[in-house]
């Protein structure tokens, strides 16, 4: 069924609101050749709101604060109109080891910094952006607490962290009666399935709202690279000054994932659609998943990804698609989907909640 941008979803176990498709501004207020103009970046906000839009994505770290900044002008003066989301963990003053990391001191010290940058009074969404593998849990989510309770936040959630420390730690919160994750961000899109292992089942039992970052896979996905494009990627990180050969570097690039893409525009073009909208709406399909993260860096793009909410595919376009870039689950999964079942129960079927046997 067709969907628009103010058919608003619930996110996570929480009664928040927001539009099926997150704007992200990771790109805006940018110095890169990639990153859009001011005049640009105005035009893609009011489209976004136009269309009945009320979710944007930032973080401290992009831009060193620019995005924020991006954010904090457009959404002056109608505030309340907008659920904003913003992250920390990322250090923004190299050298200093309390600038950066998931500790209470940078997560305060980061919340004022953003609040100032976007002037504001109160963050809706804030999340830890990238696991620190050194803050105990405990001194994570007290703080978030604290901050909830003091009003500067009001929801909070987790980016890029391991799925047994989420899952621990949305048990603690309940335990304790601190502010629970409501929700996760993750990268999920065709060529990265890994998350299906753990991190999407997950989220859903634990009552987070999965937001995917890159659900094009660095625009990957959109059909704009082939064959020709997989140059060796510079061993000087300092080099990499495109989004191709970032994209390389990074894998994301790759003969695996250009024979993806291929099944992507094929299955577009039999619907007459764009392959960033193939891409964007398969995203959607999983139960998990509330609000991909769009990254449009022009008008035109943002018009084509918001298209993708018209989408319904055929049960064979989905095979095709899972066909071409499905992934093994490995242990315990695929050995819980094996013929151990018929032993488990004895050769009763018995239904998954939730779920017809």
């Amino acid at each position: 069924m067709p969907q628009q941008l103010d058919d608003f979803r619930l996110l996570g176990r929480s009664g928040l609101r927001i539009s099926p498709l997150a704007l992200g501004t990771m790109i805006y207020g940018s110095n890169q050749d990639w990153g859009p103009s001011d005049a640009e970046t105005d035009k893609i906000f009011n489209r976004y709101v136009e269309r009945g839009g009320n979710f944007i994505d930032t973080a401290n770290y992009y831009e060193k604060g620019g995005s924020e900044q991006a954010v904090g002008k457009f959404v002056k003066d109608r505030r309340h109109q907008f659920v904003i989301s913003t992250k920390y963990s990322l250090s923004m003053r190299w050298g200093d080891p309390n600038a950066g990391g998931n500790h209470r001191k940078n997560m305060v010290q980061s919340v004022e910094d953003s609040l100032r940058r976007m002037g504001t009074d109160y963050i809706d969404l804030f999340y830890l952006h990238v696991w620190d593998r050194r803050t105990p849990v405990e001194e994570i989510l007290r703080a978030f607490d604290d901050l909830v309770r003091a009003g500067k936040i009001l929801y909070v959630g987790l980016s890029d962290s391991p799925a047994w420390q989420a899952s621990r730690m949305q048990a603690i919160a309940e335990l304790r009666g601190w502010a629970p994750l409501i929700a996760l961000q993750v990268p999920y899109n065709l060529t990265e399935r890994s998350v299906e292992r753990d991190l999407l089942p997950m989220a859903l039992e634990m009552g987070m709202g999965v937001l995917p970052w890159s659900p094009l896979a660095g625009g990957v996905l959109s059909g704009k690279y082939d064959r020709k494009d997989l140059e060796p990627p510079a061993k000087d990180l300092a080099k990499l000054s495109t989004r191709k050969q970032i994209n390389v570097a990074s894998g994301r690039l790759s003969e695996r994932t250009l024979g993806i893409a291929e099944v992507v525009k094929t299955v577009a073009k039999e619907m007459e659609r764009t392959p960033s909208q193939v891409a964007l709406a398969w995203t959607l399909l999983n139960p998990a998943v509330t609000c991909p993260v769009i990254g449009a860096r022009t008008l035109s793009q943002l018009d084509d990804n918001l298209a993708a909410l018209d989408i319904a595919f055929s049960d064979d376009q989905i095979a095709h698609l899972d066909a071409a870039s499905r992934i093994e689950l490995g242990f315990p999964h695929d050995f819980l989907n094996s013929e151990i079942m018929v032993s488990m129960f004895g050769g009763v079927k018995v239904a998954l909640p939730g779920r017809s046997a």
